[in-house]
């Protein structure tokens, strides 16, 4: 596997925040995306996300999750995505949210 490096300038770049999950709708044009709303502490955000296939709503609903809040919104299958959830997912497709260890404000930045 090749690795392509970004400096530690450029990490810096992105900010990433502790979100929690506070509503999930099913998008309307894609049967594996979920729309979810986000409190972010100073405001909510829209994302869309392909985790339905390992999550229920019921699961996410005030979920705490890391969130990269500085991406450029993107339309994804014509609804607008304002930031991006962090996930790992491994050669199993097993898939598994990045949370918080310990219970963190809302709002609070990753380092």
């Amino acid at each position: 596997m090749s690795m392509n490096y970004i400096s530690v300038d450029e990490f810096k770049k992105l900010d990433l925040r502790v979100g929690r999950i506070i509503e999930v709708k099913d998008h309307p044009n894609a049967s594996k995306l979920y729309i979810l709303t986000v409190d972010l502490g100073y405001e909510k955000r829209q994302i869309v996300s392909g985790i339905k296939e390992w999550y229920k709503p019921e699961d996410l609903i005030g979920k705490s999750i890391i969130v990269i809040t500085n991406l450029e919104p993107k339309n994804i299958r014509g609804i607008e995505s304002q930031g991006m959830l962090l996930a790992a997912e491994d050669e199993n497709r097993n898939l598994s949210l990045i949370v918080p260890e310990r219970e963190v404000k809302v709002g609070a930045k990753v380092y």
